[in-house]
């Protein structure tokens, strides 16, 4: 059932996607894990994915996304279990010849089955990419309320990241993640623990209009919800296959 609602949900942003003007592009992956930050937010079960976006001349850029989820709500506390995650997001980017660029903006994480669970952050990057291809980057992200009104009053929270891109020969990449999850939501004792890195090991490879990527990651420290797969941390392996339409030549 997860996953056919996700399929339907993906169908409908392709559909979207196939009457829009140019400049507007639409990616679709399918996931073993949704992991988010070492955190998996489908209880260690596959997701469907799918993102509508436009990328204006300027810089500006504005875009959709969508996935299933499974937080395992219970239905006892008076809180819907939603199924669909929908994030909205714009920012301005600008790549300078010498290969830095520059990326702000904000996102809306938003569950249509219980919007509770509401929440924005704001980022600020930048990075380089050198003329060998090999690509730095970091980024800042802060959002006033992480996890929205599901926490008890106003719960901030900061995500700060770090990624290393290597081209291979035959069309292979490597990825290097670590990232850093602080601020007063995490010293609230969300699972029990505080403050913590995650970090990603990730192997690309593209097969003509798909990318695929292995990617292993581990979620540091953080203690998983006992005798659940829900908001797994356990060190684990993922697997995707992702296309960008319109295709072209």
């Amino acid at each position: 059932m997860k996953l056919i609602r996700g399929a339907a949900l993906i169908l409908g942003l392709l559909a979207v996607a196939g009457t829009t003007q140019a400049g507007v592009t639409t990616t679709w992956t399918a996931v073993s894990d949704y992991d988010f930050r070492g955190i998996s937010q489908t209880a260690q079960d596959p997701a469907l994915q799918g993102s509508i976006d436009y990328a204006h001349d300027s810089g500006w850029y504005i875009g959709a996304w969508a996935s299933n989820i499974d937080f395992g709500v219970d239905e006892s506390t008076g809180v819907d279990d939603p199924k669909i995650e929908t994030d909205f997001y714009t920012g301005f980017t600008k790549t300078l010849e010498s290969g830095l660029n520059f990326d702000v903006g904000g996102v809306l994480y938003a569950y249509p089955q219980e919007s509770l669970f509401n929440y924005y952050e704001l980022y600020a990057g930048a990075g380089i990419t050198a003329k060998n291809g090999i690509s730095l980057k970091g980024k800042f992200f802060y959002s006033p309320d992480f996890g929205g009104d599901a926490t008890d009053g106003d719960t901030p929270a900061e995500y700060i990241t770090a990624d290393m891109g290597i081209p291979l020969p035959k069309n292979l990449s490597l990825s290097l993640h670590v990232g850093y999850s602080f601020g007063d939501y995490w010293d609230g004792g969300f699972l029990e623990n505080s403050n913590y890195f995650d970090y990603a090991v990730g192997l690309g490879y593209t097969a003509g209009k798909f990318s695929l990527a292995l990617k292993y990651i581990d979620g540091s420290d953080l203690e998983d919800v006992p005798g659940s797969n829900l908001f797994s941390t356990d060190s684990k392996v993922v697997f995707s296959v992702a296309t960008t339409f319109p295709w072209g030549e």
